[in-house]
């Protein structure tokens, strides 16, 4: 019988490669830590479903692995955390953990909040630490203007506020 007929083992070549770990220090706020905590808990109780499927379920060794893979992940995501507080920061500065309120040459405000690679959500205003915004904001005080080097173009940006969570 010809090799082209015969099923290979499942198994081979199904290997996924492992999710890449940011090259930075894995800086997190105590908040952002919990929530790691929380996703790995989530992982690991789907993982618990999968490896004990109920009645004649079949096991998708795809999502099994890769499952397997994101809980990895996160773990090492969680050991290399180093958990920064933000109340601890210099009031009069942007750092980490900030709340920054900026205002640009239009009169438009918004809000920044300065955060771990983990945490970040641009729609929500969350940004990573290592962004260049974020690291357009670092350092700067109230009063200072700071230059956001974006893609559509340079935007002046003034710094209203900078507030830190108790």
């Amino acid at each position: 019988m010809s090799r082209a007929f015969v099923k290979e083992n499942d198994e081979q070549g199904n290997e996924l490669p492992e999710r890449p770990q940011s090259p930075y220090p894995n800086h997190i706020t105590p908040a952002g830590l919990e929530a790691l905590h929380q996703q790995l808990a989530t992982l690991e109780e789907a993982h618990k479903r999968m490896a004990a499927p109920v009645g004649n379920e079949l096991i998708d060794q795809d999502a099994k692995h890769a499952l397997e893979r994101d809980i990895r992940y996160v773990q090492d995501r969680i050991a290399r955390a180093i958990v920064i507080d933000p109340a601890a920061q210099p009031k009069d500065r942007v750092a980490f953990g900030a709340t920054v309120e900026t205002e640009d040459e239009e009169g438009t405000r918004r809000r920044f909040q300065i955060v771990g690679e983990d945490e970040a959500d641009a729609a929500v205003g969350k940004l990573s630490w290592v962004s260049p915004l974020a690291r357009a904001l670092t350092d700067a005080t109230v009063g200072d203007a700071v230059i956001w080097k974006r893609p559509a173009g340079d935007l002046e940006l003034d710094i209203l506020s900078i507030t830190y969570p108790d």
